[in-house]
Protein backbone atom coordinates (compact mmCIF):
# COMPACT_ATOMS: atom_id res chain seq x y z
CA UNK A 1 0.00 0.00 0.00
CA UNK A 2 1.40 3.40 -1.01
CA UNK A 3 2.37 5.68 1.86
CA UNK A 4 0.20 8.77 2.24
CA UNK A 5 1.98 11.93 1.12
CA UNK A 6 2.66 14.43 3.90
CA UNK A 7 0.82 17.72 3.37
CA UNK A 8 1.11 21.15 4.93
CA UNK A 9 -1.42 23.99 4.86
CA UNK A 10 0.23 27.41 5.03
CA UNK A 11 -0.91 30.92 5.81
CA UNK A 12 -0.09 33.06 2.79
CA UNK A 13 0.22 36.83 2.68
CA UNK A 14 1.67 36.75 -0.81
CA UNK A 15 5.00 38.08 0.41
CA UNK A 16 8.41 36.53 -0.11
CA UNK A 17 8.56 34.85 3.30
CA UNK A 18 5.34 32.87 2.91
CA UNK A 19 6.44 31.83 -0.58
CA UNK A 20 9.85 30.65 0.61
CA UNK A 21 8.34 28.70 3.52
CA UNK A 22 6.20 26.73 1.07
CA UNK A 23 9.10 26.10 -1.31
CA UNK A 24 11.39 24.89 1.50
CA UNK A 25 8.77 22.27 2.37
CA UNK A 26 8.01 21.39 -1.22
CA UNK A 27 11.73 20.73 -1.75
CA UNK A 28 11.38 17.90 0.78
CA UNK A 29 8.57 16.34 -1.24
CA UNK A 30 5.86 17.65 1.08
CA UNK A 31 2.59 18.64 -0.56
CA UNK A 32 1.87 22.29 0.15
CA UNK A 33 -1.23 24.41 -0.23
CA UNK A 34 -2.13 27.84 1.05
CA UNK A 35 -4.96 29.64 2.75
CA UNK A 36 -5.30 33.42 2.57
CA UNK A 37 -7.74 35.67 4.37
CA UNK A 38 -9.62 38.84 3.52
CA UNK A 39 -11.29 41.53 5.63
CA UNK A 40 -11.95 45.23 4.98
CA UNK A 41 -8.42 45.82 6.33
CA UNK A 42 -6.40 43.56 4.05
CA UNK A 43 -6.93 41.64 0.83
CA UNK A 44 -5.65 38.38 -0.64
CA UNK A 45 -4.66 39.86 -4.00
CA UNK A 46 -0.93 39.34 -3.44
CA UNK A 47 -1.56 35.80 -2.22
CA UNK A 48 -3.56 34.98 -5.35
CA UNK A 49 -0.69 36.22 -7.49
CA UNK A 50 1.87 34.20 -5.49
CA UNK A 51 -0.30 31.11 -5.92
CA UNK A 52 -0.27 31.50 -9.70
CA UNK A 53 3.44 32.33 -9.90
CA UNK A 54 4.49 29.34 -7.78
CA UNK A 55 1.79 26.86 -8.81
CA UNK A 56 0.62 26.36 -5.23
CA UNK A 57 -3.12 25.77 -4.66
CA UNK A 58 -4.82 28.42 -2.55
CA UNK A 59 -8.06 28.83 -0.62
CA UNK A 60 -9.26 32.39 -0.01
CA UNK A 61 -11.69 33.09 2.85
CA UNK A 62 -13.38 36.28 3.95
CA UNK A 63 -13.21 36.22 7.76
CA UNK A 64 -14.74 39.62 8.58
CA UNK A 65 -17.54 38.15 10.70
CA UNK A 66 -15.10 36.34 12.98
CA UNK A 67 -12.46 39.07 12.83
CA UNK A 68 -14.54 41.98 14.12
CA UNK A 69 -15.22 40.71 17.68
CA UNK A 70 -11.49 40.06 18.11
CA UNK A 71 -10.57 43.48 16.68
CA UNK A 72 -12.86 45.31 19.06
CA UNK A 73 -11.37 43.57 22.10
CA UNK A 74 -8.06 41.81 21.37
CA UNK A 75 -6.89 39.91 24.49
CA UNK A 76 -3.27 40.90 23.83
CA UNK A 77 -4.08 44.50 22.94
CA UNK A 78 -2.98 46.58 19.98
CA UNK A 79 0.35 47.44 18.44
CA UNK A 80 1.32 51.03 17.65
CA UNK A 81 -2.07 51.70 16.02
CA UNK A 82 -5.21 49.52 15.83
CA UNK A 83 -3.27 46.42 14.75
CA UNK A 84 -3.90 43.40 17.01
CA UNK A 85 -1.09 41.42 15.36
CA UNK A 86 -0.70 38.56 17.83
CA UNK A 87 -4.41 37.87 18.25
CA UNK A 88 -4.88 38.32 14.50
CA UNK A 89 -2.29 35.61 13.79
CA UNK A 90 -3.80 33.31 16.41
CA UNK A 91 -7.24 33.69 14.83
CA UNK A 92 -5.86 33.00 11.36
CA UNK A 93 -4.15 29.82 12.53
CA UNK A 94 -7.35 28.78 14.32
CA UNK A 95 -9.41 29.14 11.14
CA UNK A 96 -6.73 27.44 9.05
CA UNK A 97 -6.54 24.60 11.60
CA UNK A 98 -10.26 24.01 11.24
CA UNK A 99 -9.53 23.16 7.60
CA UNK A 100 -6.80 20.59 8.20
CA UNK A 101 -9.17 17.67 7.80
CA UNK A 102 -10.95 19.16 4.78
CA UNK A 103 -7.65 19.77 2.98
CA UNK A 104 -6.21 16.43 4.14
CA UNK A 105 -3.26 18.32 5.62
CA UNK A 106 -1.07 17.11 8.49
CA UNK A 107 0.09 20.46 9.89
CA UNK A 108 0.05 24.23 9.51
CA UNK A 109 2.93 26.47 8.52
CA UNK A 110 3.74 30.12 7.93
CA UNK A 111 6.56 32.32 6.67
CA UNK A 112 7.16 34.02 10.02
CA UNK A 113 10.81 34.72 10.80
CA UNK A 114 11.85 34.91 14.43
CA UNK A 115 12.97 38.43 15.33
CA UNK A 116 11.94 40.01 12.04
CA UNK A 117 9.29 42.06 13.80
CA UNK A 118 10.45 42.74 17.37
CA UNK A 119 6.96 42.83 18.92
CA UNK A 120 4.95 40.22 17.02
CA UNK A 121 7.64 37.77 15.93
CA UNK A 122 9.81 37.25 18.98
CA UNK A 123 9.95 33.85 20.65
CA UNK A 124 7.31 34.71 23.27
CA UNK A 125 4.94 36.14 20.68
CA UNK A 126 5.24 33.13 18.39
CA UNK A 127 4.53 30.89 21.36
CA UNK A 128 1.51 32.99 22.38
CA UNK A 129 0.07 32.69 18.88
CA UNK A 130 0.51 28.91 18.82
CA UNK A 131 -1.00 28.36 22.28
CA UNK A 132 -4.01 30.56 21.50
CA UNK A 133 -4.64 29.16 18.06
CA UNK A 134 -6.13 25.94 19.40
CA UNK A 135 -3.61 23.95 17.33
CA UNK A 136 -0.62 23.89 19.63
CA UNK A 137 1.94 21.47 18.27
CA UNK A 138 0.72 21.62 14.69
CA UNK A 139 2.37 24.89 13.59
CA UNK A 140 5.70 24.92 11.76
CA UNK A 141 7.78 27.98 10.84
CA UNK A 142 10.09 26.51 8.17
CA UNK A 143 12.27 29.62 7.82
CA UNK A 144 13.15 29.76 11.53
CA UNK A 145 12.63 26.14 12.59
CA UNK A 146 16.26 25.54 13.63
CA UNK A 147 16.20 28.42 16.12
CA UNK A 148 12.84 27.34 17.55
CA UNK A 149 11.96 24.24 19.60
CA UNK A 150 11.57 21.03 17.63
CA UNK A 151 7.99 20.43 16.59
CA UNK A 152 5.90 17.29 16.72
CA UNK A 153 6.04 17.04 12.93
CA UNK A 154 9.83 16.94 13.01
CA UNK A 155 9.94 14.41 15.84
CA UNK A 156 7.54 12.12 13.98
CA UNK A 157 9.60 12.34 10.80
CA UNK A 158 6.90 14.07 8.75
CA UNK A 159 9.35 16.92 8.18
CA UNK A 160 13.14 16.74 7.98
CA UNK A 161 14.50 19.33 10.40
CA UNK A 162 17.85 19.36 8.59
CA UNK A 163 16.10 20.60 5.45
CA UNK A 164 14.57 23.56 7.27
CA UNK A 165 16.14 26.98 7.91
CA UNK A 166 17.38 28.85 10.96
CA UNK A 167 16.75 32.46 9.97
CA UNK A 168 16.37 35.16 12.61
CA UNK A 169 16.60 38.93 12.79
CA UNK A 170 15.55 41.74 10.49
CA UNK A 171 18.05 41.31 7.66
CA UNK A 172 16.45 40.34 4.36
CA UNK A 173 19.69 39.09 2.81
CA UNK A 174 19.13 35.38 3.67
CA UNK A 175 15.65 35.50 2.11
CA UNK A 176 17.07 37.11 -1.02
CA UNK A 177 19.61 34.31 -1.29
CA UNK A 178 16.88 31.69 -0.85
CA UNK A 179 14.77 33.43 -3.47
CA UNK A 180 17.70 33.23 -5.88
CA UNK A 181 18.13 29.54 -5.12
CA UNK A 182 14.47 28.78 -5.87
CA UNK A 183 14.32 31.10 -8.86
CA UNK A 184 11.76 33.39 -7.24
CA UNK A 185 11.99 36.85 -8.82
CA UNK A 186 8.48 38.29 -8.87
CA UNK A 187 7.45 39.18 -5.33
CA UNK A 188 6.19 42.31 -3.54
CA UNK A 189 8.23 44.51 -1.19
CA UNK A 190 8.04 43.53 2.49
CA UNK A 191 5.93 46.60 3.36
CA UNK A 192 2.73 45.54 5.08
CA UNK A 193 -0.66 45.84 3.38
CA UNK A 194 -2.79 46.02 6.53
CA UNK A 195 -4.78 49.23 6.97
CA UNK A 196 -4.80 48.69 10.74
CA UNK A 197 -1.13 49.68 10.86
CA UNK A 198 -1.92 53.06 9.27
CA UNK A 199 -2.17 55.85 11.86
CA UNK A 200 -4.84 57.91 10.10
CA UNK A 201 -7.02 54.92 9.28
CA UNK A 202 -6.71 53.64 12.85
CA UNK A 203 -7.86 56.95 14.33
CA UNK A 204 -10.92 56.99 12.08
CA UNK A 205 -11.69 53.37 12.93
CA UNK A 206 -11.36 54.08 16.65
CA UNK A 207 -13.78 56.98 16.30
CA UNK A 208 -16.24 54.70 14.47
CA UNK A 209 -16.04 52.07 17.21
CA UNK A 210 -16.61 54.72 19.88
CA UNK A 211 -19.74 56.14 18.23
CA UNK A 212 -21.42 53.19 16.58
CA UNK A 213 -22.34 49.69 17.76
CA UNK A 214 -23.38 48.02 14.50
CA UNK A 215 -20.95 48.68 11.66
CA UNK A 216 -21.33 47.56 8.06
CA UNK A 217 -18.37 46.61 5.88
CA UNK A 218 -18.98 49.61 3.60
CA UNK A 219 -18.54 51.96 6.56
CA UNK A 220 -15.06 50.55 7.16
CA UNK A 221 -14.28 50.86 3.46
CA UNK A 222 -15.21 54.55 3.65
CA UNK A 223 -12.48 55.15 6.23
CA UNK A 224 -9.90 55.08 3.43
CA UNK A 225 -11.28 58.10 1.59
CA UNK A 226 -11.75 61.82 2.15
CA UNK A 227 -11.66 64.09 5.16
CA UNK A 228 -13.70 62.78 8.09
CA UNK A 229 -15.42 65.33 10.33
CA UNK A 230 -17.56 64.53 13.35
CA UNK A 231 -20.36 67.06 13.78
CA UNK A 232 -21.78 65.46 16.93
CA UNK A 233 -22.13 62.07 18.63
CA UNK A 234 -24.45 60.80 15.90
CA UNK A 235 -23.31 62.59 12.74
CA UNK A 236 -20.09 62.16 10.80
CA UNK A 237 -19.48 63.53 7.34
CA UNK A 238 -16.88 62.59 4.73
CA UNK A 239 -15.62 65.29 2.36
CA UNK A 240 -13.90 64.25 -0.86
CA UNK A 241 -10.42 65.73 -1.23
CA UNK A 242 -9.99 65.14 -4.94
CA UNK A 243 -11.57 63.51 -7.98
CA UNK A 244 -10.55 59.99 -6.91
CA UNK A 245 -12.07 60.49 -3.44
CA UNK A 246 -15.28 61.80 -4.98
CA UNK A 247 -15.52 58.78 -7.26
CA UNK A 248 -14.96 56.34 -4.41
CA UNK A 249 -17.50 58.07 -2.19
CA UNK A 250 -20.04 57.85 -5.00
CA UNK A 251 -19.30 54.14 -5.43
CA UNK A 252 -19.75 53.43 -1.71
CA UNK A 253 -22.82 55.67 -1.30
CA UNK A 254 -25.88 53.69 -0.17
CA UNK A 255 -28.96 55.32 -1.66
CA UNK A 256 -31.27 53.82 0.96
CA UNK A 257 -29.12 54.78 3.98
CA UNK A 258 -26.97 57.83 3.34
CA UNK A 259 -27.27 61.49 2.40
CA UNK A 260 -25.15 62.77 -0.48
CA UNK A 261 -24.29 66.44 -1.03
CA UNK A 262 -22.93 68.04 -4.19
CA UNK A 263 -22.41 71.63 -5.34
CA UNK A 264 -24.95 72.71 -7.94
CA UNK A 265 -23.12 75.46 -9.86
CA UNK A 266 -19.50 75.44 -8.69
CA UNK A 267 -16.72 72.84 -8.67
CA UNK A 268 -16.53 71.22 -5.25
CA UNK A 269 -16.36 68.03 -3.26
CA UNK A 270 -18.81 65.20 -2.83
CA UNK A 271 -19.90 65.06 0.83
CA UNK A 272 -21.33 61.88 2.27
CA UNK A 273 -23.29 61.58 5.51
CA UNK A 274 -23.30 57.86 6.39
CA UNK A 275 -26.68 56.83 7.79
CA UNK A 276 -28.07 60.31 7.17
CA UNK A 277 -28.88 63.26 9.44
CA UNK A 278 -31.68 65.66 10.34
CA UNK A 279 -32.18 69.04 8.69
CA UNK A 280 -29.77 70.88 11.02
CA UNK A 281 -27.00 68.34 10.42
CA UNK A 282 -27.55 68.45 6.66
CA UNK A 283 -27.49 72.28 6.72
CA UNK A 284 -24.16 72.24 8.58
CA UNK A 285 -22.73 69.61 6.24
CA UNK A 286 -23.83 71.64 3.20
CA UNK A 287 -22.07 74.74 4.56
CA UNK A 288 -18.90 72.70 4.99
CA UNK A 289 -19.30 71.30 1.48
CA UNK A 290 -19.52 74.84 0.11
CA UNK A 291 -16.53 75.89 2.20
CA UNK A 292 -14.36 73.32 0.44
CA UNK A 293 -15.66 74.34 -3.00
CA UNK A 294 -14.60 77.04 -5.48
CA UNK A 295 -17.46 79.36 -4.52
CA UNK A 296 -16.42 83.01 -3.86
CA UNK A 297 -16.00 83.86 -0.17
CA UNK A 298 -19.21 84.74 1.72
CA UNK A 299 -21.41 84.20 -1.35
CA UNK A 300 -24.60 82.19 -0.77
CA UNK A 301 -24.75 79.09 -2.93
CA UNK A 302 -27.02 76.16 -3.75
CA UNK A 303 -26.10 72.66 -2.64
CA UNK A 304 -27.89 69.56 -3.94
CA UNK A 305 -29.07 67.28 -1.13
CA UNK A 306 -29.85 63.71 -2.15
CA UNK A 307 -31.77 61.77 0.50
CA UNK A 308 -33.32 58.29 0.28
CA UNK A 309 -36.70 59.96 -0.20
CA UNK A 310 -35.59 62.33 -2.94
CA UNK A 311 -33.47 65.31 -3.99
CA UNK A 312 -33.72 69.02 -3.29
CA UNK A 313 -31.50 72.13 -3.26
CA UNK A 314 -30.75 74.25 -0.21
CA UNK A 315 -29.02 77.63 0.00
CA UNK A 316 -26.09 77.97 2.40
CA UNK A 317 -23.20 80.29 3.21
CA UNK A 318 -19.82 78.57 2.94
CA UNK A 319 -18.17 77.75 6.25
CA UNK A 320 -14.44 78.58 6.10
CA UNK A 321 -12.07 75.64 6.48
CA UNK A 322 -10.46 77.36 9.47
CA UNK A 323 -13.75 77.03 11.38
CA UNK A 324 -14.01 73.25 10.99
CA UNK A 325 -10.49 72.19 11.93
CA UNK A 326 -11.59 71.09 15.40
CA UNK A 327 -14.19 68.77 13.81
CA UNK A 328 -11.62 66.82 11.80
CA UNK A 329 -10.86 63.24 12.75
CA UNK A 330 -7.09 63.08 12.04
Amino acid sequence: MAQKKVKGLGLCSGGLDSTLAALVLREQGIGVSWIAFETPFFSADKARKASINNEIPIIVKNITERYMPMLKNPPCGYGKNMNPCMDCHALMFRIAGEMLEETESDFLFSGEVMGQRPMSQNKNSLRYVEKNSGFDGYILRPLSAKVLPETQMEREGLVDREGLCGLSGRSRKPQMELAEKFGVRDYPSPAGGCLLTDEGYSKRLKDLFEHQENIETVEMDLLSYGRHLRLDENIKIIVGRNKKDNENLMCLYRQDHDVLLKMKSFPGPVVLIPNGAGSDGVQQAASICAGYSKVPKNESVEVCVIRPEGQKEIIVTPKPNSEVQDLLIP
